[in-house]
């Protein structure tokens, strides 16, 4: 009979398909300017995220207990978890996460299929009641270690600092230039990003599955690419 502790080991060392899954689409007609002012436009989506955040913790916590308790997650808190780390990567695919897109952020929590940037992931029948306990804090550390190089000094998730900060950075500075995003430059900003979503769905209990050491570069997941 296999065990929670023999599922959790399983979970971590067995390959499976990630189940998380982040694509961007570059906007050609971005402004030279505009992203020099998207820390104030972008303003009420932080205000509103400070909010949803919050409950973000709060239901977590309770999300936590359920699994422990049924080996499930909660499909609305699930829906909520997941809703909210998806408009947190449109503000940042808009913003200083990425300068991906001009185009307004809608005001939801719901994906927007026209939108250029999309975030999901596939909610699982069941979780394993042992893994819940020790994947957040522990079994997630090396991927804290590279995230803590990534996002350093960042207050708001993908908003300025570290690594994906400079890059973006350097983007802003060629787009102000040469009112172009260097291809290659998007494309390593978009596999950073979606190596920090990644540990986020596994450190926020909404999957069993490990995320992999690796790089995905480009606006497409690994499997959909040619």
């Amino acid at each position: 009979m296999t065990t929670d502790a023999d599922a959790a080991v399983d979970a971590v060392a067995t390959p499976h398909p990630v189940p998380v899954r982040l694509t961007a689409a570059l906007d050609p007609r971005l402004s030279r300017w505009l992203w020099l002012v998207k820390w104030l436009l972008a303003l009420p989506h932080y205000v509103v995220l400070l909010f949803l955040r919050a409950a973000f913790l709060v239901l977590s916590a309770v999300a936590l207990f359920a699994i422990l308790i049924t080996g499930r997650y909660p499909r609305p808190i699930f829906d909520f978890t997941t809703g909210v780390l998806r408009w947190s990567w449109r503000v940042a695919y808009y913003a200083y996460g990425a300068l991906g897109t001009d185009r307004h952020r809608p005001f939801t929590l719901a994906d927007v299929p026209d939108y250029p940037a999309h975030w999901d992931v596939t909610c699982p029948d069941r979780l394993s009641r042992g893994l819940v306990l020790v994947k957040w804090w522990l079994l997630a550390v090396p991927h804290y270690l590279i995230l803590g190089f990534l996002l350093s000094g960042v207050r708001v998730p993908w908003a300025s600092g570290g690594l994906i900060g400079t890059l973006v950075l350097f983007a802003g500075i060629a787009l102000l230039f040469t009112g172009r995003y260097p291809r290659g430059l998007f494309d390593l900003v978009i596999g950073l990003n979606r190596w920090v979503l990644r540990v986020a769905a596994y450190a926020t209990l909404l999957t069993d599955v490990y995320p992999p050491f690796r790089l995905d570069q480009g606006g497409q997941e690994p499997e959909a690419q040619s």
